[in-house]
């Protein structure tokens, strides 16, 4: 079971690195307008720092700050999804690569919460 544990948890670290990368890549194609750039910022420092707090939970001294990385994390995702929803819906950038972008921080933040609710012995509903 250990062992299950430890592949999941390296997927889901490769995973949100991936999807950090595809993010900067993403962005770099984007316009370069006051706007834009001012929410670009802000969804760059929210997609990265969801990867980030996935690591820092490896580091932790205590299922309970384990927990909170992760929960940390999950707001992350749940931020980059208020900013990949405005830019689109503010008609700032639009097309098949921002739909898999929204699709992936969707399941990235389904992943973190399921997570996180394993970690706190509830259960999923």
């Amino acid at each position: 079971m250990q062992n299950q544990n430890s592949k999941v948890k390296t997927e889901l670290k490769d995973r949100t690195y991936r999807y950090a990368i595809k993010i900067i890549e993403f962005l770099d194609s984007l316009p370069s307008d006051p706007s834009t750039q001012t929410l670009l910022r802000q969804l760059l420092r929210s997609a990265t720092s969801i990867g980030a707090n996935i690591i820092e939970a490896k580091a932790s001294s205590s299922k309970r700050d384990f927990t909170n990385f992760f929960t940390h994390s999950l707001k992350s995702a749940n931020e980059s999804l208020y900013w990949l929803g405005l830019l689109k819906d503010a008609k700032k950038i639009s097309g098949p690569q921002l739909e898999y972008l929204i699709g992936e921080t969707n399941e990235l933040a389904n992943i973190l919460g399921s997570s996180i609710l394993t970690l706190k012995g509830k259960k999923k509903f």
